[in-house]
Parts: structure tokens; C-alpha cells; sequence
């Protein structure tokens, strides 16, 4: 399956239908993080490099704050090793006002990635939000 069909698939995942703002997963749920999910199609993922897939995460982590051990272990394990193994990265381009859903501005920051490793058969959603 091509990038396009993969980055398809999980948009049509009930998995995909998650608000991030604490109430989880709703397997009928028309949001995804600040987003109307009818309007999010493969074609707003934009391929970035992993250098800068690294400078978002880094800038939403905030370099004036530190990060302790434990956590930025955790970052380093769960989504900077992964980034650094992806054969290809795609960050969801802005919507626009539009698109946001009723209550999305809870959102101050909302930045999704999604990481494709064909070598270990890996498909990975990374979100880095906060409310």
C-alpha cells in the first residue's frame, strides 16, 4: 500500500476519532483533536524531513523548561527513536478556521505526525497537544 493509502486507512480507523482533550476514544465521534473529522483527508498530510519533524516536537516540549529524566526518556523511547526510523514523516497541515469543530480552541497547541517504518511494518500517530 502506498503513503496515501496507508495515511486513508488511518483516518477511517475508529482509533483515528479521538478529540485529545480527555474524553478518548468515541468510535462514532465526528472530532479529531481540534479538527471536524470529515475534513481531514490524506491529501493535508505534508511530507516533512525528520529535522524538522524534531524541531516541532522540541519547540512543543519547550527548550526553557526542564524536562524531567524520566520523561524525556520516555520521549526519547516512544517518539524520537521513532522518528529517526521512519522511512517517511507527515505532519497535518493547519485547517484553517473552518475546520476547527465547536469546542477545538480548548487546543493551545495541537501538532499530529505520522510515522511510516516499512522495515519493522510500522504505522505510527503522533500527537503533541495540550489543553
Amino acid at each position: 500500500m502506498d503513503d496515501t493509502g496507508l495515511l486513508a486507512a488511518l483516518i477511517g480507523h475508529e482509533q483515528f476519532r479521538n478529540d485529545y482533550a480527555g474524553g478518548g476514544v468515541l468510535p462514532e465521534g465526528p472530532r479529531h483533536g481540534p479538527y471536524w473529522l470529515r475534513l481531514i483527508t490524506p491529501d493535508l498530510y505534508e511530507p516533512i524531513s525528520q529535522e524538522k519533524a524534531v524541531q516541532i516536537l522540541r519547540e512543543w516540549v519547550d527548550p526553557l523548561w526542564d524536562v524531567p529524566t524520566e520523561l524525556e526518556e520516555d520521549l526519547q523511547r516512544e517518539v524520537f527513536d521513532r522518528v529517526a526510523a521512519a522511512d517517511g514523516i507527515y505532519y497535518l497541515s493547519e485547517l484553517g478556521d473552518e475546520a476547527i469543530h465547536d469546542w477545538g480552541r480548548v487546543h493551545d497547541y495541537f501538532h499530529e505526525f505520522v510515522l511510516i517504518d516499512r522495515s519493522a511494518g510500522q504505522l505510527t500517530l503522533v500527537v503533541a497537544a495540550d489543553d
